[in-house]
């Protein structure tokens, strides 16, 4: 990542992911989509990896789409345009679907492809200062790469009202409409993000992966008896395994299971 527009400090097994380009609030452009899906990746992979956190340096968490890479793909081909489209798709696909527990810390502005980053997470905590707007139709555009998430995260009634009056709305709104899951004053954002991941590490790491791929199964739907099947398959399976074993065992015996670690900041 030799660019610096992404930061990655490890501690304790959390990962802290910086979108570190504060003097244009973080907004996307072609090199920082392709660093944020490198270390999506990165991360992914790393067994030494259990909790991630994704924030922005400086006042904004992010803009959206960086107004100088958007005058460059107005002169794309409709083929250039396509192809750099799936490049910021995959982008956040492979957020949302990080195999460990994924938080946002958002302590500023997230316009646009930003709001699209706290719904890909699993976990969203804003500062009360924060705001958010999904700004697309000002510009001619849509919300199209992100809507996955979004309309998942705040269903399809708000996304209806919100994609298309590309009005602000606050970190208030945001908790109600199902954005995100808390708003904290400022100076406790860094210490309620601290108190997530150590509950999350004390959880068992395959588990929680499990339970991601067990909710994208199960939000899919219908329930049938495939459903019903494949759910009891689930909890089989994962019995057998050696975490599984050991998580029952650990309870029994009354003791820390093996996968636990505190965190220390």
């Amino acid at each position: 990542m030799p660019s610096g527009a992404i930061q990655l400090e490890m501690f304790n097994a959390v990962a802290r992911i910086t979108m570190a380009r504060p003097e244009k609030h973080n907004a996307f452009d072609d090199v920082l989509i392709g660093e944020l899906n490198e270390v999506f990746t990165r991360v992914s992979v790393d067994s030494g990896v259990r909790v991630v956190v994704l924030e922005g340096a400086g006042k904004s968490f992010s803009a959206g789409a960086d107004l100088g890479w958007m005058q460059r793909m107005a002169d794309y081909s409709e083929t250039e345009n396509l192809d750099d489209a799936r490049v910021l798709a995959e982008m956040m696909r492979r957020l949302n679907e990080i195999p460990k527990p994924t938080i946002a810390r958002v302590q500023g502005a997230a316009f646009g492809g930003g709001v699209g980053l706290v719904a890909a997470c699993d976990i969203a905590v804003a500062s009360e200062r924060a705001n958010f707007c999904l700004s697309e139709t000002r510009l001619g555009l849509i919300p199209s790469v992100i809507s996955p998430y979004v309309v998942e995260a705040i269903g399809a009634r708000a996304s209806r009202r919100y994609f298309q009056t590309a009005e602000r709305f606050s970190a208030e709104v945001a908790c109600d409409l199902g954005l995100v899951h808390e708003v904290v004053p400022e100076e406790s954002l860094d210490g309620r993000i601290a108190d997530l991941a150590a509950v999350l590490l004390d959880n068992g790491p395959a588990a929680m992966a499990a339970s991601k791929d067990l909710i994208r199964r199960v939000s899919a739907g219908p329930i049938d008896a495939a459903m019903i099947d494949d759910t009891a398959q689930r909890i089989a399976d994962i019995r057998a395994t050696d975490e599984g074993r050991e998580g029952l065992s650990a309870f029994l015996e009354k003791r820390e299971a093996a996968w636990r670690t505190t965190p220390k900041g």
